[in-house]
């Protein structure tokens, strides 16, 4: 009875997200409001949702379905960990927004319902993949990674400072540094580690992300270009040759920041279970208390950063 639920429920949210987003497409063709302006998250929440909801319809693992605090934990997290990349650019220069609302208010919005959709997004494609046998077959000489345990927090770190004191030689560097600041503990501590596949020569998560990654890459860039509000990019030298915004050779970020985003997801997931083993429920309740307000001082301080930084230009009040 349960089940049979759940496959109604999964199959009529498949029907909202198509009419969801034949609507938004729709309303960004005839330019009408708020379709046209916010055509990029009508159109991923859309996608979230209905591939959430296609999983659970056919018996498979749905995070939306099989643990929705998790799935719901996953947003303010995935803002989170966004608007470290946000921060860097900042420095990096290297996207900018346009046509954005004049008002604060639905802007500061806008920013937290588009960011909210980057973790699900990857790991609902990557999922769909896996039910799909995508790579199944995968597999890899094992890899000594003593070298890597060893260095790979440093050198991590390098390619977190590099891009930072030399932007325009070293930006893409950014998009590898957290895997290698964070992957270590996360091998030590038992949490889902690219290390430890690499260790046992088992390559398909990694194979996953990477795919998924570069699927999830050419939907942000479609769905941005036919947006009203929209970001650009200036990148140094490799700015040639677009396909819609992104320069061609920008594609090659978006598999790594996939898997950048797994460990950072798995990094966290880690503290909040060693907070949870912790025999001091006190330390463990403060650690609650402040979370959220660490998580809303700093996306104030970085949504007042973007509107400074890397907003260029705002929608013409109609009167």
């Amino acid at each position: 009875m349960l089940r049979d639920r759940k496959k109604t429920a999964s199959g009529l949210l498949m029907l909202c997200a198509w009419v969801v987003f034949l609507i938004a497409v729709l309303g960004m063709i005839c330019k009408k409001e708020p379709f046209y302006t916010w055509f990029y998250s009508f159109a991923w929440w859309a996608y979230i949702l209905f591939v959430e909801s296609f999983l659970s319809f056919r018996g498979h693992r749905s995070l939306l379905f099989t643990n929705p605090a998790r799935f719901l934990l996953l947003l303010p997290l995935s803002v989170m960990i966004w608007l470290i990349f946000e921060v860097f650019n900042f420095r990096l220069q290297n996207w900018h927004y346009l046509n954005l609302p004049p008002q604060r208010g639905p802007r500061w919005i806008g920013y937290t319902i588009a960011y909210a959709t980057v973790l699900p997004a990857i790991f609902s494609t990557v999922n769909l993949l896996d039910i799909q046998g995508v790579v199944r077959q995968v597999r890899a000489v094992p890899f000594r990674i003593d070298f890597l345990k060893k260095w790979s927090v440093r050198l991590g770190i390098a390619t977190l400072v590099l891009p930072v004191l030399f932007p325009k030689v070293f930006f893409p560097l950014v998009w590898l540094g957290f895997i290698f600041c964070f992957d270590p503990y996360n091998y030590k501590y038992g949490a889902g580690s690219i290390l430890r596949d690499l260790e046992k020569g088992a390559i398909r998560t990694l194979s996953l992300l990477l795919i998924g990654g570069l699927i999830c890459g050419m939907l942000w860039e479609f769905w941005n270009f036919w947006a009203g509000s929209k970001w650009s990019y200036t990148i140094p030298y490799l700015g040639f040759l677009k396909i819609f915004e992104m320069p061609i050779l920008g594609f090659l970020g978006f598999p790594f920041f996939a898997v950048e985003c797994y460990v950072m997801t798995n990094t966290f997931f880690l503290f909040v279970q060693r907070l949870h083993q912790e025999e001091n429920r006190k330390k463990e309740w403060n650690a609650w208390v402040l979370m959220p307000v660490v998580a809303v001082v700093f996306s104030v301080v970085s949504y007042i950063g973007i509107d400074a930084f890397t907003v260029a230009s705002l929608q013409t009040v109609k009167h």
